[in-house]
């Protein structure tokens, strides 16, 4: 299994990445949430000119975002930078959408929007909003087409599967999704210590990011759904007493990198370790070998907390044993 890492897009990312080659790990993948972080593109492009070895993509992309011939650009620029080693993934949009007050994408406008890119990339012409567009780089100004970068597409469920069989060469998801030769699991938390107390602020600060994020996507998705959850109706409450026009901004603050104050009121350093499935190093040897089995072909590691650099360093250690 390829031990990968994922980052969102701050002023550090570039540095992070250039750490995580010499670490070892195998590829970088950057988030595309620009409610909440920096560009997507230019963090890449520096994290390009940083390093010569690690793989590097966006993950994932929401098509809307941005013009198909944009990004069909954007990716050759990408394909000149960091030649032979990089990939893009493409999803239907939760954070990227949701932190925007919007529902994700009908999965027949991501088919739609990876079929145009993968013909512009081939250099054809295709129609996009009644008129014909195509990449007219002349030579020299972008590498020659065709170009046909790994594109896999992110899923959480059938239709995402079903778009990535017929379109993708590869899955990305936050579970394992089996039958794909390149199936990437995005994986959160944090290696505790043998003799660390649970209820340390470094590991609800590490681990409370990415234990978080449950109470945020049930909540868009069912929130009478989330009384499932410890702390729920604290949460709940606290949310809902923000203006619902605003509301969708609370629910995305700080996602995946910080806890938020609504957050706090649910989570405690126990509680993070559990629902992010962190553990003692041992303990994420096995989290890592049950991934494998259940049809993981790749792990990226999202690292949180007040130290990203040791996260890397401790869990990839872990992660080799």
């Amino acid at each position: 299994m390829d031990i990968s890492c994922a980052f969102p897009p701050t002023v550090d990312t570039p540095d992070l990445v250039a750490y995580a080659e010499e670490l070892g790990y195998r590829r970088a993948w950057i988030y595309d949430t620009p409610a909440l972080q920096l560009d997507v593109w230019m963090t890449l492009a520096l994290a390009a000119q940083r390093t010569s070895r690690i793989g590097l993509g966006p993950g994932v992309l929401i098509p809307n975002l941005r013009h198909v011939l944009v990004t069909a650009s954007a990716i050759a620029q990408m394909e000149h930078l960091a030649p032979g080693r990089t990939a893009y993934a493409f999803g239907s949009g939760f954070t990227g959408r949701r932190a925007l007050g919007q529902k994700p994408l009908k999965w027949a406008d991501v088919a739609a929007y990876v079929t145009s890119l993968r013909a512009l990339l081939r250099g054809e012409a295709v129609e996009v909003d009644g008129a014909m567009v195509a990449m007219l780089h002349a030579d020299g100004q972008a590498p020659a087409r065709p170009l046909s970068p790994p594109i896999l597409i992110a899923t959480g469920g059938p239709k995402g599967v079903a778009v990535a069989c017929d379109l993708g060469d590869g899955v990305m998801a936050s579970s394992p999704v089996a039958g794909f030769d390149w199936s990437v699991q995005l994986m959160f938390g944090t290696v505790i210590g043998d003799d660390e107390d649970l209820d340390s602020e470094r590991v609800l600060r590490s681990a409370g990011p990415g234990a978080a994020v449950a109470y945020h996507g049930i909540y868009e998705r069912n929130p009478d759904a989330l009384d499932r959850l410890p702390g729920a109706a604290a949460w709940r409450d606290s949310i809902e007493a923000v203006d619902p026009s605003l509301r969708h901004l609370e629910v995305h603050r700080g996602h995946l990198t910080e806890l938020n104050a609504h957050d706090r009121l649910a989570l405690t350093g126990t509680l993070a370790a559990a629902i992010s499935r962190s553990g003692t190093a041992s303990q994420i040897r096995e989290r890592l070998a049950a991934s494998a089995a259940a049809g993981a072909t790749e792990i990226a590691f999202q690292p949180a907390g007040d130290d990203l650099r040791a996260e890397l360093r401790t869990f990839i250690e872990a992660a080799q044993g």
